[in-house]
């Protein structure tokens, strides 16, 4: 019974952990990205910058990548 209970407590824990993540400040600028569900980042970032002509502060990038699940936040 102890195990099963420890288990369930460790894949809570696993699944609360994963459900979204924040990535603030990884390129050395005043904002960061929120996603829950979403794509992984760095495949999410090189596919927007093809798609938006390489730059991250455009509409373009930024609509880009809230379609792959990821928000752009303010430090």
């Amino acid at each position: 019974m102890t195990r099963k209970l420890t288990l369930l407590a460790v894949a809570a824990a696993a699944l609360a952990t994963s459900a979204c993540v924040t990535v603030i400040g990884a390129d050395g600028d005043d904002y960061g990205w929120t996603g829950s569900g979403a794509q992984p980042l760095d495949a999410a970032r090189e596919q927007c910058r093809d798609r938006a002509g390489r730059g991250e502060g455009t509409t373009a990038f930024i609509q880009c990548m809230s379609e792959k699940g990821w928000t752009r936040t303010r430090d």
